[in-house]
């Protein structure tokens, strides 16, 4: 069988021109070299050197194969050389899933940041409220929040986030407060619906530990974005990440209801598909957000160390 390696070492050494400066070159033994190529030549039938106590040259057969493969060679060096210099820099598409209101608090100018940080990394994002499935969509990191069910993926843990339940002043001046979780059975609430129940489940803490309201409402869509525009114009209560909230509530468009009930402490995740040989592009844009959450007060607490299937049990921003 050919050995390609065999190929390389004659070119060196008809480039070099002798063993000995061949033998300098390559960090090897002169008599290995040699040894290895009366092998190639015997393998091939074949002389391709003369030699001699003073020199060494190739044959016709042997100068005649330095000129079809020296160029090509060379070429297969350059690209293992150009790949080896690259490993440190990140490089390539990332192709990131998120929530759909992810670029409502991720700015243009974090991203603007990041590719000036590495301009040879390509991001792709892949926006939606439902769980996207990494591997049939090829996404190679993504952002979960809650209960991490895929045994398949590792999960990192960046930080933790809380939801609570908001109106418009409108809709409270309309509706009213409700006292208590069970009362929330008699409002207009906004949610997803996960099945044909013409209820919605809503899970909450409270002073008095964790309780459920069974509520409906008369507008329903699966995207937290809509379901905050809803809230703002005055059509129910939304149950809804304290992210997404804040600036509404500081301005005085929303109001919270029931202070003391909501979700917290739910983990905060990136989720991948390996934990070998991440692509070094796709650490960086991980690293990075990371970082800009914590400078954010986004990220509170600090990650764990990745894990496989987590046992989370709330699911909210």
């Amino acid at each position: 069988m050919l050995d390609l390696n065999d190929v390389a070492l004659f070119v060196e050494v008809v480039r070099a021109g002798s063993f000995a400066a061949a033998a300098r070159r390559l960090g090897l033994p002169a008599n290995t070299i040699s040894r290895r190529l009366q092998e190639f030549e015997r393998r091939i039938g074949q002389r391709l050197l003369q030699r001699s106590t003073r020199r060494m040259a190739p044959t016709s057969a042997g100068q005649a194969l330095f000129a079809k493969c020296a160029q090509q060679v060379e070429s297969l060096a350059q690209s293992v050389r150009a790949l080896t210099e690259g490993a440190h820099e990140p490089r390539g598409k990332v192709r990131v899933g998120a929530p759909a209101d992810f670029f409502n608090w991720y700015s243009m100018d974090l991203v603007t940041e990041f590719l000036n940080l590495h301009p040879r990394v390509t991001l792709e994002f892949v926006l939606s409220d439902a769980r996207a499935d990494l591997l049939a969509e090829g996404i190679d990191v993504a952002l979960r929040t809650g209960k991490i069910v895929e045994a398949n993926l590792v999960a990192r843990r960046i930080g933790s986030g809380s939801s609570r339940l908001v109106a418009s002043p409108a809709y409270v001046d309309k509706h009213g407060l409700p006292g208590s979780p069970s009362a929330l059975t008699t409002h207009d609430c906004i949610g997803a619906r996960s099945g044909p129940a013409d209820r919605m489940v809503w899970r909450l803490d409270g002073p008095g530990g964790e309780s459920q309201a069974l509520v409906t409402g008369r507008f329903h869509v699966n995207s937290a974005q809509v379901q905050l525009n809803a809230a703002l114009a005055g059509l129910g209560i939304a149950f809804l990440p304290t992210l997404m909230t804040r600036t509404h509530l500081e301005a005085g468009r929303l109001v919270q209801v029931l202070p003391g009930h909501g979700l917290h402490g739910v983990g905060v995740y990136f989720v991948y598909l390996s934990r070998h040989e991440l692509p070094r592009a796709v650490k960086a844009f991980m690293d990075f957000t990371v970082a800009q959450m914590r400078k954010s007060s986004l990220s509170p607490r600090l990650p764990s160390k990745p894990r496989g299937r987590q046992t989370a049990t709330r699911r909210a921003l």
